[in-house]
């Protein structure tokens, strides 16, 4: 029979109710849509390799939501960097200095759990205040001695579910030097948040004394700047750095006053940790105007009833803004716009 995801399917929508109510699950209705999703599949995929792909990724997010949901109540900084850094070299000790400031500030910091910065991530934070989400490779990712034998520690087969996890758990993220793996990090990172696909978070590039981020900087102006395929406001996506202080300031900063945001329909809801009053809205209408779409406006809102799946945040405050859903860049600086009041 051919399965629809509305209540249409009789039988099976009767015994996908037992089965669920024998189990004990939260949120019935998604849990449904997730079963007749697995039949579907199996319903119209015969081939093998596949069904593997979306058992392992469903296997994998699951764990990920299990091993990090405890800890939902502390932000978290992801750190990314070469896997290949010593521990005699100074950019190590930076990371060390920095996962060690967090730490002290309940941070909690997510590396690739692998040797190089990720170690020296882990090893600033402490077991305590760490996750490891590794990869499972050929060569240079063993799961570094600091959190072997922890129980936040992830192993992925796929790429793509591991960075999720990076991501999805992030309240900032902190790029050191390194090679493709870290590039493609940052990369992703960038698009992410320029694209609204993730929301706004403090993207912080600390730097060594040789320039690895400032030739990247130089490369992004001189030449995708120069050819029109950035702009300018998308330099407002990322901060640079070599003190391992000012990284920790950037992210506390960034959350002095501002929580959270997410959509509703086509309007964006940000979240604050105490109120602004009608003359804090004439400031940011006067200045950050260019956000609006047409006709658009900043106001004061309580929770809408879409924020119902979100308990937790009832209480926050809210802005609700006509967003023109394009410029990211200049949203961190009204971010910070909403920090300094």
């Amino acid at each position: 029979m051919s399965l629809k995801f509305n209540r249409s399917n009789g039988e099976i929508d009767e015994l996908i109710d037992h089965l669920m109510q024998k189990t004990g699950v939260h949120h019935p209705e998604m849990i449904r849509e997730m079963i007749l999703g697995a039949l579907k599949s199996g319903q119209e995929n015969s081939y093998l390799a596949d069904q593997k792909l979306i058992a392992t990724t469903m296997k994998e997010m699951r764990y990920t939501n299990k091993v990090f949901a405890p800890y939902r109540d502390r932000k978290k900084v992801t750190v990314f960097g070469s896997a290949r850094t010593s521990p005699d070299e100074p950019i190590y000790k930076t990371c060390v200095e920095f996962s060690r400031l967090l730490a002290e500030r309940n941070y909690m910091v997510i590396t690739g759990g692998g040797p190089g910065i990720m170690r020296a991530g882990n090893e600033g934070a402490g077991v305590e205040s760490s996750f490891a989400v590794n990869i499972r490779l050929p060569f240079e990712q063993d799961t570094n001695p600091i959190m072997d034998q922890d129980e936040k520690v992830i192993t992925y087969k796929y790429f793509f579910n591991r960075k999720v996890a990076f991501l999805k758990e992030a309240d900032a993220v902190a790029l050191f030097p390194g090679g493709f793996g870290t590039l493609d990090e940052a990369m992703e990172i960038m698009t992410l948040i320029q694209t609204g696909k993730n929301p706004p978070i403090p993207l912080i590039m600390i730097d060594d004394e040789g320039g690895y981020w400032d030739e990247l900087i130089d490369f992004m102006r001189d030449s995708l700047l120069k050819r029109g395929v950035i702009s300018g406001e998308d330099f407002g996506l990322f901060s640079l750095t070599r003190d391992p202080l000012e990284a920790v300031k950037l992210i506390d900063e960034f959350y002095r006053n501002y929580h959270s945001m997410r959509f509703v329909k086509n309007q964006l809801i940000i979240r604050m940790n105490k109120p602004l009053d009608s003359d804090h809205l004439q400031v940011l209408t006067n200045e950050f105007g260019a956000i609006l779409a047409p006709g658009g406006k900043i106001s004061l809102s309580s929770p809408l009833p879409e924020e119902v799946d979100q308990p937790d945040l009832k209480h926050l405050p809210r802005l609700k803004v006509d967003f023109n859903r394009r410029s990211y860049g200049l949203l961190k600086a009204f971010i910070r716009r909403i920090n300094s009041f």
